[in-house]
Formats: structure tokens, sequence, C-alpha cells
């Protein structure tokens, strides 16, 4: 009997001790759910391994909040595009206002590229390697300024291997051209301000 007793104290004040640390005691069992998961950002084989005629292109999308990049195939003949950074521009930005196919919206994948949107070759004065889109860059959404960049820079023609971070762009009106770049942190971060400078012409 005071055994029982002696334990039946101890619950008591080990109750009061909780209720006194704001702890609610319960019998039922808290079920927080799953822990959160991460998408893969990643296309099972990938379209460089289909099958198939037409230009090999890599493209940025958005994934996690990142811009990770995709291989897509364009339509265009490769020998079509060979050297010409307008019309392998063009493709791109064909590829990047397409949605995402089944696999890569599975995979995590979106664009915030929206048509319509058109490239033109630079003018007269643009300093080389110019591309002109038919609105200002500054006036696109921050997260699709960044992935035309980021994709434009490393995949169009004519740019050297040296220079295949950064890539110059005007619009369609009297604004001077201006080099965006593409850095690690703006792929970390494409919601944030895409880093530019005025273009030299050479």
């Amino acid at each position: 009997m005071r055994r029982r007793r002696t334990r039946g104290l101890l619950a008591l004040g080990a109750a009061v001790l909780l209720a006194g640390c704001g702890i609610r005691t319960t019998s039922v069992p808290v079920d927080a759910g799953a822990a959160p998961s991460r998408v893969p950002c990643d296309v099972a084989d990938g379209t460089a391994g289909q099958a198939g005629q037409g230009l090999r292109l890599r493209v940025y999308l958005l994934c996690g909040a990142q811009l990770e990049p995709v291989e897509r195939r364009s339509p265009l003949p490769e020998e079509k595009a060979a050297g010409d950074p307008v019309r392998t521009a063009s493709a791109l930005l064909a590829q990047l206002e397409s949605e995402p196919s089944a696999d890569e919206r599975e995979a995590g994948f979106s664009t915030a590229v929206k048509g319509p949107l058109v490239v033109s070759a630079a003018r007269k004065g643009d300093p080389a390697g110019t591309l002109r889109l038919s609105r200002q860059p500054e006036d696109l959404p921050a997260t699709a300024l960044a992935q035309i960049v980021c994709t434009f820079a490393e995949s169009t023609p004519g740019t050297s291997a040296a220079d295949r971070s950064s890539v110059v762009l005007g619009g369609p009106g009297r604004y001077e051209p201006r080099r965006y770049s593409c850095t690690r942190e703006l792929k970390e971060r494409p919601e944030s301000a895409v880093p530019s400078a005025p273009a030299t012409a050479s």
C-alpha cells in the first residue's frame, strides 16, 4: 500500500511539473505529417539521349526556385543554325516559351518566359554579338530575364568560350544595349535583378 501511494505521488508531481512548464499532457499520438520532400530537378534519360533530327539545345528552366539546365531538341536543322546567332537565339527562345513536357513538370520544372517575344539582329553601331528583343529586357519579369540571359549566354553560337557567362541584349527602342551576366548567384536566385553593365561597341 505504501509503495502504491508513493507511485501515485510521483505521477502527480510529474504532472504538476509539466503543467508548470506550459506543456500539455496528452494520451493521443501527434502526427506531424511526412517530412517535406524536394523536387528532383532531373529528367530521366534527358533529351540528349532521344533519337531524331534537329538542333540539340540547352535551356535554363526554373526548378526548386533556381535555374537548372535542361536539354531539348528543336525542329530547326542543325546546319541552318550553325554560325547564325539570331536563328539559334530564336530557337532557344521558342523552347523557353513552350510549356515543359510531362516528364519535366513531374521533375519540378517550369518557365517564366511568356510570349510573344521575338529576337532580331543587332543594329548599326551595336556591339558585336548584340541580340535585340521585341521587349525591353528590363521590362521583363526578373525570372524570365534570368532564364533568357543564362540560356543565350551559354548556347548562342559566336560566343567565345571565355565569354559564355554574359550576353549583350537590347530592346526595340533607342536605348543602348547592355551586357547581362549569368552568375552562379543568379542561377541560385533568379528572382533577383540580373547583373548588367554598359556594352562597349566594337
